[in-house]
């Protein structure tokens, strides 16, 4: 299983959701439901443009864990 990590990532570079929207040109509600459903499943165009926004690799968003 793949869980997205940009809550993590965005508290780790000290930006809010909002700021993130404005810089990536994501929608404020696709990044709330990236971050709060976990059967959300991004674009790999969303996710190129959220990693660049937050200035990191586009696996620095994601972790695989186990399968419960």
């Amino acid at each position: 299983m793949i869980r997205i990590r940009l809550k993590e990532v965005l508290q780790q570079k000290g930006m809010s959701m909002s700021m993130l929207s404005h810089k990536s040109e994501v929608s404020f509600s696709t990044i709330s439901r990236i971050i709060n459903d976990k059967n959300y499943s991004p674009t790999l165009n969303t996710l190129e443009r959220l990693a660049k926004a937050l200035n990191v690799e586009i696996s620095d968003l994601y972790e695989h864990t186990p399968d419960n």
